[in-house]
């Protein structure tokens, strides 16, 4: 799948700013429009599937120093290393993430149930063979970091769904992982995040998965096949 990035355009976008966190979109005419986040608590920074573009650098300097950088998808090593690198932080994997830790060229830390000691709490999403996923959430400003399973692009939404559940798990959405929370806020790794009745748009999204895939499947072929 191409990424159709038109290099001229390449400013980054900045998403979802609230208090104590921001995100970025680095490269706006992306199809994929891959998404990153950053969180500031206890005066550091961490960083979430990081995708490097000029400004990126200032922008987590209005937040504070970066204490870390999170890779929460196997296949979202994206700029992770490098931008850890710059600001002389390890990247923090799952301590069940299996084939990631040679690929990021940067030291690594492994984590459990909590990231460090950030008050995050770490869970599995997905762990298969080609697919693991791990989710984060925030209980002091119920904020839910979920970052390929669910997504606000429109490849990932059926019709004016504000978001959708990722194609390839359409069939069996991760309703018995994420049905529990009740946040405030998701942020995602493709799209603008849900900072607006975010615990029923969760709710809609996991129950009515299945019933509208055919839809989500026919406006990707639209979307990225050309007639």
């Amino acid at each position: 799948m191409s990424f159709r990035v038109d290099e001229s355009e390449t400013a980054l976008q900045e998403i979802d700013r609230f208090d104590g966190g921001v995100g970025w979109i680095a490269h706006p005419e992306e199809a994929m429009e891959r998404a990153s986040h950053a969180l500031e608590i206890d005066g550091e920074v961490w960083v979430f599937d990081p995708v490097d573009a000029d400004g990126v650098d200032e922008l987590l300097a209005s937040l504070g120093e970066v204490a870390g950088v999170v890779v929460m998808l196997d296949r979202h090593k994206r700029d992770a290393g490098a931008i850890a690198k710059r600001h002389d932080a390890a990247v923090y994997l799952p301590e069940w993430f299996d084939g990631v830790s040679e690929e990021v060229g940067a030291p690594v830390v492994r984590f459990g149930d909590e990231l460090a000691d950030t008050g995050l709490e770490s869970f599995v999403v997905k762990d298969g063979r080609f697919w693991q996923e791990v989710g984060l959430y925030d209980p002091v400003r119920r904020t839910l970091i979920v970052s390929e399973s669910l997504g606000t692009v429109a490849y990932f939404r059926a019709g004016d769904e504000p978001l959708g559940v990722h194609p390839m798990r359409r069939l069996s959405p991760p309703r018995g992982t994420l049905g529990g929370y009740r946040p405030e806020r998701i942020l995602v790794g493709h799209g603008e995040g849900i900072h607006d009745d975010a615990t029923r748009i969760l709710s809609e999204t996991l129950d009515t998965s299945r019933r509208r895939t055919p839809r989500v499947y026919a406006g990707a072929v639209r979307q990225f096949l050309p007639f």
